[in-house]
């Protein structure tokens, strides 16, 4: 049997955590991890605390060699190679890695992107998936490449994403589907080697780095389109409504057919409320008229208060039948080419 890949991991997210302790047990006979690069310690939370990151904690429990630059110099360049890495794997890292840093490890860079590609290349592929409704997205692992996640594809792992799922429910099914795919490809790269495909550029989307403004909700869009942009930007940046001159987060919510779910069958001529209204709680949630349906609000939460389910937010915090709550344009997430920086 061969020996184990030399293995050195770029990252700084919990994601990757399922399968770095995969590889540092089971897999440990496809490849072992000789180092891990890391973002420095940042200032975290409402406090600002400087803390270290989920990666850091776990090299330091594992007893692996642990490296956190500020930037790639050509120092860390030269002492990089001390490694003797066959290969390198790169997850949420956080740092753009040149040509000469790239070529260092005998079989190259892999990069693990939380998408379908050539789907949503960039910055929030998993909030953005969620967000813009799709069924399905995945990991993919690829070739680094000098072009923004536009790599030759090895491998992918697909995840559904349902209709009740909100971006941390999808990272955490994400996380979980590395563990397959990376037994499959280190399996490959220690025998017969990794076939690449190359990426269709005709089909590719691209997402950027979300911000607080993100959060807006247009009551004119269709109430499936305004769930997913909720589910999809949750737990950040959120979004939220103003009702009664505060604040207020939504966590979770999905959409009902109008017709079915709002109006008697024998009073299809009745005028429809307006948009934004709302309409009322029924088991699960706040319902609110949207274009073509019924946007049902299911978690919501005050300034300074906990994320609760409807019916006990509204306990606290009434609001009257017919309220009309405020839309506002909410911004593109998705484009057919790079986003400005």
């Amino acid at each position: 049997m061969s020996e184990p890949l030399r293995l050195v991991f770029l990252g700084s997210d919990a994601i990757a955590l399922p399968w770095l302790n995969w590889l540092a047990d089971e897999g440990r006979s496809l490849a072992s991890i000789k180092a891990i690069y890391t973002q420095p310690d940042r200032p975290v939370g409402r406090g600002q605390q400087v803390q270290p990151n989920a990666v850091k904690t776990w090299a330091l429990a594992r007893g692996i060699p642990l490296q956190q630059p500020e930037k790639i110099t050509p120092e860390v360049r030269t002492a990089f190679e001390q490694w003797g890495a066959d290969i390198g794997v790169v997850m949420a890292y956080g740092h753009i890695l040149r040509d000469d840093f790239i070529a260092i490890p005998r079989l190259g860079f892999l990069n693990l992107h939380t998408s379908l590609l050539p789907k949503y290349r960039g910055a929030s592929p998993i909030q953005t998936a969620v967000a813009s409704g799709e069924p399905r997205t995945g990991v993919t692992l690829m070739r680094i490449v000098r072009r923004l996640d536009a790599g030759p594809i090895a491998e992918v792992e697909t995840v559904d994403i349902d209709k009740l799922d909100t971006a941390a429910t999808v990272e955490t099914k994400l996380a979980h589907a590395c563990v397959p795919l990376m037994a499959r490809a280190l399996d490959q790269l220690a025998n017969s080697g990794l076939a690449f495909t190359p990426q269709d550029e005709s089909t590719a989307t691209y997402c950027r780095k979300l911000e607080k403004e993100d959060g807006m909700l247009d009551f004119t869009a269709t109430a499936a389109d305004i769930a997913a942009r909720i589910n999809g930007l949750f737990p950040w940046p959120g979004c939220r409504l103003e009702i009664n001159g505060q604040t207020i987060k939504v966590g979770l919510a999905d959409s009902l057919n109008f017709q079915e779910a709002l109006l008697p069958t024998d009073s299809a001529q009745l005028p429809l409320p307006s948009l934004g209204s709302v309409l009322g709680l029924d088991e699960v949630g706040l319902r609110v008229a949207a274009k073509d349906g019924i946007l049902r609000l299911r978690w919501l939460q005050r300034p300074g208060g906990r994320m609760l389910p409807a019916a006990e937010f509204l306990r606290g915090f009434p609001i009257a039948l017919g309220t009309v709550l405020p839309s506002q344009r909410m911004p593109a997430l998705v484009a057919s080419t790079p986003f400005k920086r």
